[in-house]
């Protein structure tokens, strides 16, 4: 199977060697979805190995547990001087 390599400017191709078994199923796999050995490779290759996307640590900063609603998370405001100023009071 060859596949060019990706940001090359002299169009260099690859080749790589697989066992008979896993080279039948990529052919079978690849002509089940419409495409050839090499495209569904190059797939198969850039989601394991490709850029990864970022995960963003705070995603998850508006999910509550049960135990901590938002009461909780207004005391938490008040204490750290992000409360109800107390003027309003």
């Amino acid at each position: 199977m060859t596949s060019p390599q990706t940001g090359s400017t002299l169009g260099a191709m690859t080749v790589i060697e697989l066992p008979d078994d896993i080279a039948a199923a990529l052919a079978t796999a690849a002509a089940e979805r419409g495409m050839t050995v090499d495209e569904l490779a190059a797939e198969v290759l850039a989601e394991r190995f490709g850029p990864r996307r970022r995960t963003l640590s705070f995603a998850a900063i508006g999910s509550v547990e049960v135990e901590r609603g938002g009461a909780y998370s207004e005391e938490l405001l008040e204490e750290g001087g992000f409360g109800i100023d107390n003027a309003d009071r």
